[in-house]
């Protein structure tokens, strides 16, 4: 099993700055359990999960994980990983709006 990881510096435009963070493209296959795994693997603040959506008005699906558990909400994951869905093209470009 392998997927594609993005690793996404938010709130800034320079490289190796702003708040890091570990995007999971295509997660639907990976248990819970796992993403914690690769969560405190990768070691940073939060690490986001992209999985298809529940409802089929939203775009995706985002599970969120620190190191040690997995959290609701939060503000720069978020963020993030929407910019990700949409560098990605995983939401069509002439989407001014999406939920996630």
């Amino acid at each position: 099993m392998t997927h594609q990881i993005r690793i996404v510096d938010v709130f800034t435009d320079k490289p190796l700055a702003g708040n890091q963070l570990a995007v999971v493209l295509d997660a639907k296959d990976i248990q819970v359990r796992l993403m914690q795994r690769i969560a405190h693997e990768m070691n940073f603040s939060e690490t986001t999960f992209i999985l298809p959506p529940e409802n089929p008005a939203h775009a995706a699906k985002v599970r969120i994980f620190t190191p040690h558990v997995e959290m609701r909400f939060a503000g720069h994951p978020t963020i993030g990983t929407a910019w990700v869905l949409a560098s990605e093209g995983l939401v069509p470009e002439n989407v001014r709006e999406f939920t996630l």
